[in-house]
């Protein structure tokens, strides 16, 4: 066959006509053409504009793509009305305002084409058309890749589009095409776009990437669903629904996406299934408005490259995580504003930097069956009208586990804290909550830390292993009712209101008398002494400096820490009796650094110092205000500077002890607020110098790292104070001194079996020093308990003897691995 030339091989059987021909251009073989007939084009180019309208099959050679080019100068390359099969060719459009292949009619097959093109579209398929379009290649880097409109739909598969200036697949105007494991790459507004009532789309095996816009955008009551597809490396969100749009993805990976991975608004519905969301620079979830939902089953949303949220659901959206995993990222999930709500139901949610669940502006969350792992505050419900339930939960290692405060009022029901740094339950400025059989165990600070002025009731709840106590509540404080505790920590509390003894201390509450009670048969924590509450208690009178030396020394070891405090004392008696005579007084830095491991004794050091400095007159209270990170760092721009500032006026006239000051200064801290409240009390520290003593504590590396964050901080820190950890002898001390303060004594043997218990017990991270030998005493009494129990008539001397074999194993020592 010549160049250029066109055989027509026809299929019809009429006599008159003739079996096959050649033609000089394509019009006048398609003049001639009937159904069935096929054209077979020899290499060249035509600059013909094509309109088939009847069933025939027109092809290049097989093969050879590229080899036949149709390339008009203007208009339509190739008008399709009829079901014809088409197979390798090149088409080329030059029309701006006409697409180079458009699909009328029929269910034409389109096999192995190459559009290449600067047309409206690629290929355009429009009313009753349904083509099969089969290994197709589009590249428009002025227009549409593929546009299906007006009704049209039809099938792609293995196509491409290489580029296109706008949108790489647009469907509107009711269109419904289904796509093939296609790829649309280099795109530029949306990878897929389906726009318009009836309008929708079905993706199966597609993959959308390096796009200059967004991924895939689904608006105004279209629908579409895409199964096994990925999107990733776009230039704005990866997937947005807007206006009505419904969208369901299944076994979907969307990865790579600077903005929202997906984001969804205006009553758009989105449901996912079996679907990953990772490498996101805002949020992976973003849901608003009313009437917005999202259903996620079986989903994994991880590995967030920015500061933001994982889950965002806002403006009275709703959302539902089941069976779902949230990890690695800054926040979990967040939910604010009346009307919006979480569901999240037997889901994972861990390695949170800041928050796992975060509630707030009247929001509600739902959690059941969740485990929430790692992060520096399980979830937190932050203000009035913020609520919701947490059931069947369990919280572990985390810096807090819940907090509520500012009047938010959730109800936590079967939730388990474990391992948590500061506080299992941490209610503050007003906050409420209901707790029903909640458990802490192992907490470093408080099991329930409930302070003034918050009405929050507990019911059945139990802490064990709590270093600084399982219940800390103000006075005034919550009501608890059938409330238990190991009594591990500092202090063991009072005895029960029937004499119960040991036992009354074990429960770690008071049981207060219904004539006491505004409630039958409720108990309640103690009150704390008025030192160790968050806020200022009401004037007590000092005590004179010597007899608080006196209690400093009766302290087990730390003889460096109190030749340095008795060194400051001394310079500050000096310099205030020099000022009195009328002599220049030597500036004395009152400020301090205390490092050391935890159980050092660094906050009653700190406690006594206050009281120190108080009966020297250099303190008009010497009160002490404890806080850590959570106290001092909001998670919004402005609420850590308000924090600090009110901890600071806590403390006016006393100490305030922040402990595990570092934590403000995390060393990956990228946005993180804890810096704008060290800037704010160094600030402080300056504009008052009179009023507060402060005190930073934790371990030695991490404050020396703490010391560098600031100019101003080193020079205010001045005296740093090293407590060392205890001896197996001074280990031995404190068990000794706890012993005759619950009227035991150590039997034959036993001072011999702890010093050998402490020499070999091991000495690392879980090591609590004098917290591990009150833990070691607590331990020996419940063997003893069980040991003396078998007795039916026990002597004085059963009853308090404490012996070897009452120790712990060192493979199980107190403390171990919490």
């Amino acid at each position: 066959m010549a160049q250029g030339t066109v055989q027509v091989t026809h299929g019809g059987a009429s006599r008159w006509r003739r079996r096959s021909g050649e033609y000089p251009t394509l019009t006048a073989a398609l003049a001639v053409a009937g159904d069935g007939d096929v054209l077979s084009i020899a290499p060249g180019t035509y600059r013909e504009n094509l309109v088939l309208d009847r069933a025939v099959t027109l092809r290049g050679p097989e093969g050879s793509v590229g080899s036949v080019r149709i390339a008009p100068l203007d208009g339509v390359a190739l008008t399709v009305r009829a079901s014809a099969v088409v197979q390798d060719l090149h088409l080329e459009g030059q029309d701006r305002a006409a697409p180079a292949v458009l699909v009328e009619d029929g269910a034409p097959e389109l096999t192995d084409l190459r559009v290449s093109t600067r047309s409206a579209a690629g290929i355009e398929v429009r009313g009753g058309a349904r083509p099969l379009v089969r290994r197709c290649t589009v590249e428009n880097p002025t227009g549409v890749g593929i546009a299906v409109l007006d009704g049209g739909g039809g099938v792609f598969e293995e196509c491409e589009v290489v580029a296109a200036g706008q949108t790489g697949v647009s469907v509107r105007g009711g269109g419904h095409p289904r796509l093939e494991r296609c790829r649309i790459h280099h795109a530029t507004g949306a990878g897929i776009g389906v726009t318009g009532e009836g309008s929708g789309l079905e993706a199966l095996g597609c993959e959308v990437y390096e796009i200059r816009g967004a991924g895939v955008q689904i608006a105004a009551r279209a629908a579409a669903r895409l199964t096994d597809c990925s999107v990733h490396r776009t230039s704005a969100d990866g997937v947005t629904l807007d206006t009505d749009a419904v969208l369901t993805l299944a076994g979907c990976d969307i990865h790579d996406i600077p903005e929202n991975a997906v984001d969804l608004r205006s009553r758009s519905v989105l449901t996912l299934s079996r679907t990953t969301v990772r490498r996101f620079g805002r949020n992976g979830l973003s849901v608003w408005d009313p009437g917005t939902r999202v259903d996620a089953d079986s989903c994994e949303i991880h590995d967030s490259t920015g500061d933001y949220p994982a889950v965002w659901i806002s403006d009275g959206a709703t959302a539902s995580l089941d069976s779902c995993r949230v990890h690695d990222v800054p926040d979990a999930v967040f939910v604010l504003d009346r009307g919006s709500r979480a569901d999240v139901v037997d889901s994972d949610l861990s390695q949170v930097r800041n928050t796992a669940v975060s509630v707030s502006d009247g929001a509600t969350a739902q959690l059941d069956d969740c485990r929430i792992r790692e992060a520096a505050t399980g979830a937190w419900f932050r203000d009035h009208g913020s609520g919701g339930t947490l059931a069947n939960c369990t919280i572990d290692s985390v810096q807090t586990g819940v907090i509520v405060t500012k009047g938010a009022d959730p109800t936590l029901e079967r939730c388990t804290v474990s391992s948590p740094a500061e506080a299992g339950f941490y209610v503050s400025a007003g906050g409420r909550g209901t707790f029903t059989a909640c458990r802490v165990t192992g907490s470093s600070g408080f099991g329930f830390h409930v302070l003034d002025g918050c009405r929050t009731t507990l019911t059945r709840c139990h802490t064990e292993r709590c270093a600084r106590g399982g219940y800390e509540f103000a006075e005034d404080g919550p009501l608890a009712e059938e409330c238990t505790s190991d009594a591990s920590g500092p202090r063991l509390a009072a005895q029960s209101a029937s004499g119960g003894g040991l036992a009354g201390e074990r429960a770690g509450i008071r049981t207060v008398t219904a004539a006491q009670s505004p409630v039958p048969q409720a108990a309640e924590v103690p009150a704390p002494r008025p030192a160790d509450r968050p806020g200022p208690a009401s004037p007590t009178p000092s005590r004179r400096s010597g007899e608080v030396l006196g209690q400093l020394d009766a302290l087990v070891g730390l003889d460096s820490v109190k030749r340095e405090v008795r060194a400051l004392t001394d310079m500050i008696e000096v310099g205030r009796r020099r000022q009195q005579a009328g002599l220049k007084a030597a500036s004395v830095r009152r400020h301090l650094v205390f490092t050391g491991s935890p159980g050092t004794g660094k906050t009653t050091v700190a406690r006594l110092y206050g009281e120190i400095l108080a009966s020297l007159g250099v303190l008009e209270r010497g009160h002490l205000v404890e806080v850590s990170r959570v106290d001092l760092v909001g998670e919004h721009i402005g609420s850590t500077a308000i924090r600090t500032q009110e901890a600071f006026d806590r403390a006016r006239g006393g100490v305030l002890f922040i402990d595990e000051a570092y934590a403000l200064a995390p060393e990956d801290s990228g946005r993180d607020f804890g810096r704008e409240a060290i800037d704010t009390l160094v600030k402080l520290m300056e504009d008052h110098r009179d009023a507060v003593v402060v005190i930073v504590a934790g371990y030695t590396a991490e404050m020396d790292r703490f010391l560098t964050v600031n100019p101003g901080v080193a020079s205010r820190f001045s005296r740093t104070i090293t407590f060392g950890d205890y001896g197996p002898g001074e280990l031995l001390r404190i068990v000794e001194q706890q012993a005759e303060e619950h009227e035991y004594r150590l039997g034959e043997g036993a001072p011999e079996a702890l010093l050998t218990y402490f020499t070999e017990l091991p000495k690392g991270p879980a090591f609590g020093n004098g917290r591990t030998a009150r833990q070691t005493f607590e331990s020996m009494v419940e063997r003893h308990a069980g040991r003396v129990a078998q007795l039916s008539e026990p002597s004085t001397d059963e009853l308090t003897l404490l012996f070897p074999a009452d120790l712990p194993l060192l493979s199980d020592p107190p403390g171990a691995g919490r």
